[in-house]
């Protein structure tokens, strides 16, 4: 008989600023505690958590999240920048 494939865990990726400056890009954050009237919110407290628990293992302060946003998104309080920027970019 064959086997039942596994439930299958979404997740959504979040860029983390530091409140020292240092990035943190692409953590894993489970899609299920994500929505609903919260938003992003429970991503923070996950994220803080997790720091909390490496900081505890490894005996070094963790440091204060300053900002964070989905991988690929702008930063809070980020500038659009203008078209005739973007194309002397690229």
């Amino acid at each position: 008989m064959a086997k039942k494939p596994a439930t299958r865990i979404e997740f959504t990726l979040f860029d983390v600023l530091y409140e020292d400056e240092s990035l943190r890009s692409n953590c894993r954050i489970p899609s299920n505690i994500l929505g609903g009237l919260d938003g992003d919110a429970p991503a923070r407290a996950f994220i803080e958590e997790q720091d909390r628990l490496i900081a505890e293992k490894s005996g070094t302060p963790a440091a204060a999240v300053k900002a964070m946003r989905r991988t690929g998104a702008k930063w809070p309080g980020e500038k659009k920048r203008s078209s005739r920027h973007a194309r002397a970019s690229e």
